[in-house]
């Protein structure tokens, strides 16, 4: 019988094994990789970069980035946190950077000093990786769980291994949640979050690559007024949460950048109970609000009038953009300043501080794929991340009801709760 069973082949998986072997090297850790290969995520993130955490080292400001778990996870970024993530790498001989927006990488830019160093590291602790090792069942042996004597079988579709503790690191996998449904767990239906916008809109047509800080909200519409408050209301959502403020990118779809997935995480569960149709606003310029803007265009309107507005660097935004929203307020390419009437004026403010786009659908942000939903977190010791229903069974990572917006946050709930985790796992009972 193994000591420990680590489900699981990818980020919160490996820091976990690690760990565990690390606090006491006397215990025997198995992780088991479904696929032919392991750390795909991890490979991918970033760009192929891998944004290992976040430059937040103060734990209620970093928990306020997971919009499921960030109650959970103030006391677990107490016990461990960015710094510590960081840290562990170090210690490796891994430099990270720290880029301007707070995101944290390895210098040599590439995810495989990441993967190479879990791979090093379970090689240098004897931990055995088994790939191509579907689970298809978790039994629970049974035993006198008030003294914890609870073991586990492990159903694979090669073997059948048992453990007197296991560690669930599935991430998104839904034959894992079904399984530990069967089990007694708590399942919250997983939908996708961290996606982009898909939009259908004559003023962002042609004008793809476009980037400029921008503050979005997502709004009622007519269609769907009802269901949008009902769905607020079902799942506890302010509306201060669906605005964001933040960098936004025009794409051949629709709309992306940090801003737009930062809503795209927060209205996860309301998105898709709109089923990704709803409508969003925008403010071009977030440091103005429609009269004030409109005051500013009429000063201008004064003082160029002589000059063509498609031409004006009035404000600073990309010019592509900024003859865009020109062209929809009804304005020609020649039309002057002192040609245009009040009305058009207005709409020109309208237009640079609250325009409105119809969202239909979504698109996953490069392959990063991330899932709000999973084990419901009240059936989870956020001391230990055991299960508070069964004995010697842990949970680490994207398994759970967690989930952050897009900058290295997802990465530490992953270090966070494989670390605590392994503490409470390496203990003996």
């Amino acid at each position: 019988m193994l000591d420990v069973l680590v489900l699981g082949g990818g980020a919160a998986g490996f820091y976990s094994a690690i760990h565990i072997v690390e606090s006491n090297p006397n215990l025997k850790v198995v992780i088991l990789e479904r696929g032919k290969e392991v750390l795909t995520k991890v490979k991918v993130s970033g760009g192929g970069r891998c944004n290992v955490t976040h430059a937040e080292f103060d734990p209620k400001e970093l928990a306020k980035n997971y919009p499921r778990g960030e109650r959970e996870l103030v006391g677990p970024f107490h016990s461990y946190c960015s710094g510590d993530t960081m840290a562990f790498f170090e210690k490796r001989g891994i430099q990270l950077n720290i880029e301007a927006d707070g995101r944290i990488f390895p210098a040599s830019n590439s995810s495989q000093t990441i993967i190479d160093c879990f791979l090093n590291e379970t090689d240098r602790l004897g931990i055995k990786v088994l790939k191509n090792s579907s689970i298809v069942g978790i039994t629970p042996l049974g035993g006198n769980t008030g003294t914890g004597n609870y073991a586990w079988a492990i159903k694979t579709i090669r073997n059948t291994y048992k453990a007197k503790k296991i560690l669930v690191a599935t991430g998104s996998n839904p034959k894992i949640w079904e399984l530990l449904r069967q089990m007694g767990h708590t399942i919250i239906a997983p939908v996708p979050s961290l996606f982009t916008f898909n939009i259908v809109d004559e003023r962002i047509t042609g004008i793809q690559g476009v980037s400029t800080n921008a503050s979005i909200k997502i709004i009622p519409s007519k269609v769907n007024n009802g269901k949008f408050n009902a769905a607020l209301k079902k799942y506890s959502i302010h509306a201060s949460d669906l605005e964001s403020e933040g960098p936004l990118l025009i794409t051949h779809w629709g709309m992306s950048g940090p801003g737009i997935l930062r809503l795209s995480a927060w209205g996860a569960q309301l998105l898709h109970e709109l089923n990704y149709k709803f409508t969003i606003k925008i403010n071009w310029l977030p440091a103005y609000h429609e009269e004030g803007l409109l005051r500013q265009l009429q000063q201008i309107e004064e003082v160029e009038g002589r000059k063509t507005i498609l031409r004006t660097k009035a404000f600073d935004l990309p010019k592509r953009l900024w003859g865009s929203l020109v062209k929809a307020s009804g304005i020609s390419d020649n039309d002057k300043w002192a040609d245009i009437s009040k009305t058009q004026l207005q709409q020109l403010s309208k237009q640079l501080t609250g325009s409105k786009f119809r969202v239909d659908g979504k698109s996953t942000f490069k392959e990063e794929f991330v899932t709000a939903g999973g084990v419901d977190l009240k059936e989870i010791n956020f001391k230990t991340y055991e299960s508070k229903l069964l004995p010697n069974l842990y949970f680490a990572g994207e398994v759970i009801n967690v989930d952050a917006i897009t900058g290295g946050f997802n990465f530490q709930n992953a270090w966070t709760g494989a670390f605590i985790a392994a503490q409470a796992i390496a203990r003996p009972k």
